[in-house]
């Protein structure tokens, strides 16, 4: 049956993966499994044209992922917080990366104004994106340039509610845009782009620091 054959391909292309890795490199597995050192926390989308390692040009190793659809950073949502606590305290991971991607499905379901079934709940905070800067994203007539733009917005307010957490506040209280990241991944030509947000400089950080934790930026 195809769909057994497609999904018999994946173990067949483990091993042929794994045949290749060995005889490029002996050592490769060995040096993997005595343990990881990323100086990277990668937090991305789930769409699977958009993979984390592929798009670096990093190998197994470099980076510590994190994926959800829309690459949002929700403060109840425990996985990505222990991922940003583990990899900021335990690995010493040097930058978080948020990073978006142009065509972003989650993006458009957000605001598309149809009904999608539980995921609406998940994508309501690209709703408050999109509703704070609506008069910047409806004064841009083309729908995939506003697309674009809206992306690129979500990153940003994603960034700056990653300086706002407990962890990144006290780890790094003075030198945000030093170490936690925007970018875009465009499909089309396979190019990635650092939107240099400065959460230190920002307006934006402002809205989500809470008073406890808060500090001069």
């Amino acid at each position: 049956m195809p769909h057994r054959r497609s999904y018999q391909d994946l173990f067949d292309k483990n091993r042929s993966w794994v045949d290749q890795r060995r005889s490029s490199d002996p050592d490769f597995f060995e040096r993997l499994a005595s343990g990881q050192q990323p100086k990277f926390l990668f937090i991305g989308c789930s769409d699977s044209r958009v993979n984390a390692n592929e798009i670096t040009g990093s190998q197994p190793g470099d980076l510590f992922v994190h994926r959800n659809v829309a690459n949002l950073v929700v403060p109840t949502d425990m996985n990505l917080m222990s991922v940003l606590q583990y990899a900021i305290e335990v690995l010493h991971v040097e930058h978080v990366i948020v990073c978006g991607h142009y065509g972003c499905g989650g993006v458009l379901a957000a605001v598309d104004g149809r009904h999608h079934g539980l995921i609406d709940g998940w994508l309501a905070g690209i709703k408050d994106v999109h509703r704070r800067y609506r008069d910047e994203l409806e004064a841009i007539e083309d729908p995939e340039c506003r697309h674009r733009r809206l992306v690129e917005r979500n990153v940003e307010e994603q960034v700056y509610k990653l300086c706002a957490t407990e962890v990144v506040q006290r780890t790094w209280p003075e030198e945000f845009a030093d170490h936690v990241h925007g970018w875009v991944y465009d499909i089309h030509d396979g190019l990635l782009r650092d939107l240099e947000v400065n959460p230190g400089l920002d307006e934006g950080l402002g809205i989500y620091l809470d008073d406890e934790v808060a500090r001069p930026c």
